[in-house]
């Protein structure tokens, strides 16, 4: 008989661990997943037990109390590392999680409850400028994973571009690590957070430690500056950096040579899971789509709950705050009792305050556009240059799918994941909520398998033949998402929809 666990927990990073230990010690039964092979996410990544690293916890913040709260989960709870997870599902009054477990030799696997928290993370959101595919060009993100992941530096001469606040750990993280970086340069002015001088007075002492590192390895910080072109053969050699107006668009230019660029635009939210399940979305400032979810970062669909960066970026502290959150309203919601706790629901509404200010204070702005020319890849993976969709908008490509089915970006390997929000600018929308009833590459016999198995088909996963025609769904009703509050010990079947509110 399959053991239906009270909640099913995706993904051990900081809102995921957060979110399964409240649960477990308020009674839940709890099984969490990940397809990685130690704990953490993205922000702990940490190297394998064969690196022997002296200091693990120097590249990261709050790894000490991150490594504690694993800790007591394990003891409380099941944990299933490498455990990829391509498929959710809802019927029956449960959940199923269908994932794919090992290594090499993957075997399928499916873990049932009766509530399920998504806490998938984000990943790096580039954007495509002339030479972006170059050998020595990554993301930001990826340059710090290379240095938690693999004590790796990226390069010996490395510039950083791009914008937001991230780019000061990866600048300083870099150059820790003996790297020469020559400069960070920050598209925006700089100065958002001057609108939120109360929610950025908490962050002075970060912001101010950051600054002590780069000065400490003379890296220069310069404002309204991009990289806007990266040359070289067949390896990166020199970028052309541009002093830009307040729309983005260059105004002078200058070469620097070095052997690597680490440029991020911030994330992208991972709503693969979510989207299956139907869960409502809203936007984000920057346009984003993310998850909608009430005060107890409840989703949409009953039983199913959100925490961290699917719910809207706001960084580790953020993420780990929700995933307390979410823990509570799904310990309430199954009857466990679950007291009060105002210090929490203050933290968390300050926190998600200070991450809309900085994602208003660090935008997008359309002007990287004229950064491109005719023979830019917009797509990597299918080797899509722009004049290929502008071809296809000459054509009467309006939108951003009218655009993929004529041009092929975002049919390759990454599916969109990379290429999604330049292409959806570039046909003047805001990207849409993914569509993908494959969340993770699958073998076709486990994809086969699974779907004759599933009961329930109004709710199941789609069988192979639907896949089309679920890709051609409109996106769902959007939630905004309110200010944090703490979530009541209502049961489930009594519990109001979701509030709408324009407000954070």
């Amino acid at each position: 008989m399959t053991r239906i666990h009270d909640l099913a927990v995706i993904g051990a990073g900081p809102a995921g661990v957060a979110g399964a230990l409240t649960a477990a010690l308020s009674g839940l039964d709890v099984v969490l997943v990940d397809g990685a092979a130690r704990p953490g996410g993205q922000y702990f990544r940490r190297p394998a037990e064969g690196f022997r690293a002296e200091r693990p916890g120097a590249l990261h913040r709050g790894l000490d109390r991150f490594t504690r709260q694993w800790e007591t989960l394990r003891e409380r709870a099941e944990v299933l590392l490498r455990h990829r997870v391509w498929a959710v599902e809802r019927a029956d009054g449960a959940i199923t999680v269908r994932c794919l477990e090992g290594d090499r030799e993957e075997r399928p696997r499916t873990v049932t409850a009766r509530g399920l928290l998504i806490a998938t993370g984000a990943y790096d959101r580039p954007l495509p400028f002339p030479g972006w595919d170059l050998p020595g060009v990554l993301t930001a993100g990826g340059a710090q994973a290379l240095l938690k992941g693999d004590l790796v530096g990226a390069g010996s001469r490395v510039v950083v571009a791009g914008t937001g606040p991230f780019l000061l750990p990866v600048a300083a993280g870099l150059a820790d690590a003996g790297a020469r970086v020559l400069g960070v340069h920050e598209a925006n002015g700089g100065f958002g957070l001057a609108r939120h001088p109360l929610l950025a007075a908490g962050r002075v002492g970060e912001a101010l430690g950051y600054g002590a590192r780069l000065a400490r390895h003379r890296i220069p910080y310069r404002r309204r500056e991009a990289v806007v072109a990266a040359h070289g053969d067949t390896a990166l050699t020199h970028v052309t950096v541009a002093s830009l107006d307040g729309d983005w668009r260059p105004t002078a230019t200058r070469t620097v040579e070095c052997d690597t660029l680490a440029c991020g635009y911030g994330f992208v939210p991972q709503l693969d899971l979510p989207v299956q399940l139907d869960c409502a979305t809203r936007r984000d400032p920057d346009g984003s789509p993310v998850v909608a979810v009430d005060a107890g970062m409840r989703t949409s669909v009953p039983g199913v709950y959100a925490a961290g960066e699917s719910t809207g970026v706001g960084g580790a502290v953020l993420a780990e705050v929700e995933g307390r959150v979410a823990g509570r309203s799904a310990a309430a919601d199954l009857g466990r009792p679950v007291p009060p706790d105002p210090a929490l629901t203050r933290r968390a509404a300050r926190l998600s305050a200070f991450a809309y200010a900085l994602q208003e204070a660090y935008p997008v702005r359309a002007g990287w556009q004229d950064w491109l020319r005719d023979d830019t890849l917009v797509c990597r993976c299918e080797e899509v240059p722009l004049s290929a969709v502008r071809r296809a908008q000459a054509m009467g490509a309006a939108d951003a799918r009218s655009v993929k089915l004529l041009a092929r970006p975002g049919m390759g390997w990454c599916q969109g994941r990379m290429c999604g929000y330049a292409v959806a600018c570039l046909a003047g929308e805001d990207p849409a909520p993914p569509r993908r009833p494959i969340a993770q590459p699958v073998r076709l016999g486990d994809l086969a398998a699974a779907t004759s198995a599933s009961p329930g088909r109004g709710e199941a996963l789609p069988a192979p033949e639907e896949a089309e025609s679920l890709a051609e769904t409109g996106a769902p009703e959007v939630l905004p998402r309110p200010a944090h509050a703490e979530p009541p010990p209502v049961p489930a079947a009594d519990r109001p929809e979701p509030p709408r509110k324009d407000e954070r």
